[in-house]
């Protein structure tokens, strides 16, 4: 394992050791057992093939769970079913006075190796399905089930779900680390730019905007445009990252804060609001094209205010401008001329998120929009929230 990337080696590498080390340890029980009870066995022979191929199949699954790239689904399910196969050769193995002594099958508690590498690799629901396989195999074996067979099930059960909670939570946290790790990384590299751009770009279009406004005429007019650069590029060098994680998440909140200009004012809570890429993609998009028709409708001294709010199981984004208002039957007039923009690109990307939207508009009283996406459909089929009433 040497070289390989500590954020792409699996954690649960040291309970993949574990159980070659359990596997040897068991195999060893397993044979001096049938070393020291071989004459009473119906079938001695029987039962030193049993135990050599149970010896082989440990070493195949000792190397292959050693090493990361093959620790294949379909492994761990055939160890689970040669392991099952091996002990239900135990009634042509053990004698019936050894069945009436309640002796040991003959794979002992070898058998127990299966559910635990089954929860290291499928988690606890695997372990638990693994375990439970395994119980009804002993069962079988036993010829009934009894108190005996019962404890073995529950033991075997409860070990596939404790080492596969513990590989779950190992993972989980791999993955944590690794989404914190990334997100240091370009939070320092958006710092060095930061830097970099304070002491070129921003100061230019700082003196460009006071040595505009003092010349005044044509020269105002850019001197509003490189004030309005200058808000956007320090909003830009100032928000956290946006980029997306291993589970394909964005931060609404700072997708949303690079919108900011000397005309438009973005709140957000304090952290990040994370949803599924394309939802952030397309909700800043909206906010985006209701800016631009504030920028393009409601005047030139027109502001607006962007509001992100995080509601636990939805997030509400509201765009509010102190404009003339929209009037009774304009955007219907717009819609039949062929002006799509506030149908198609505000509305129509919300709808398909499966949230809603409202409009509040009156002459002389400005607009606000307020969009509302539930985060219960986080993960859903196609990427797609559920559509909501």
């Amino acid at each position: 394992m040497t070289g390989v990337d500590p954020l792409r080696r699996d954690p649960a590498t040291p309970l993949w050791w574990g159980t070659i080390a359990l596997r040897i340890v068991t195999l060893v029980f397993a044979a001096g057992t049938v070393a020291g009870h071989a004459t009473g066995y119906a079938r001695p022979w029987l039962a030193w093939t049993v135990i050599g191929v149970m010896a082989g199949w440990t070493v195949v699954t000792s190397l292959l769970y050693a090493r990361q790239g093959l620790r294949w689904a379909g492994l761990v399910v055939a160890d689970v079913v040669v392991t099952c196969a091996l002990m239900l050769t135990s009634p042509w193995v053990l004698s019936p006075a050894q069945y009436a002594a309640f002796h040991p099958l003959i794979t002992t508690v070898w058998a127990a190796v299966a559910p635990i590498a089954a929860g290291v690799r499928f988690g606890a629901v695997g372990g638990v399905l693994a375990g439970l396989v395994v119980a009804v195999a002993t069962g079988f074996a036993r010829q009934g089930v009894d108190l005996d067979v019962a404890r073995d099930g529950v033991l075997l059960t409860a070990s596939g779900l404790l080492i596969g909670l513990t590989a779950t939570t190992a993972r989980r946290s791999q993955a944590a680390l690794a989404q914190a790790m990334r997100t240091e990384a370009a939070t320092a590299e958006r710092e060095r730019l930061a830097r970099s751009i304070h002491d070129s770009v921003l100061q230019v279009l700082a003196r460009v905007r006071r040595r505009g406004a003092e010349i005044g005429g044509e020269a105002a007019e850019l001197a509003r445009l490189a004030g309005e650069q200058e808000i956007a590029l320090r909003s830009l060098v100032s928000t956290e990252p946006a980029g997306t994680s291993s589970g394909d998440t964005a931060d609404l909140r700072a997708a949303l804060q690079v919108q900011a200009t000397s005309r438009v004012q973005v709140s957000s809570p304090a952290g990040e609001v994370r949803l599924p890429a394309h939802v952030v993609t397309e909700l800043a998009a909206a906010v985006r094209e209701a800016l631009t028709n504030v920028e393009q409708h409601a005047g030139p001294d027109a502001r607006a205010w962007v509001l992100l709010e995080d509601l636990g199981d939805e997030v509400v984004v509201t765009v509010r401008d102190d404009g003339p208002g929209i009037p009774d039957g304009r955007l219907a007039d717009a819609a039949e001329q062929g002006h799509l923009g506030v149908t198609k690109s505000i509305r129509g990307r919300v709808a398909a998120l499966g949230g809603t939207i409202s409009l509040e508009t009156a002459p002389g009283a400005g607009t606000e929009w307020e969009m509302r996406v539930s985060k219960r459909g986080v993960g859903a089929r196609n990427g797609r929230f559920p559509r909501r009433d």
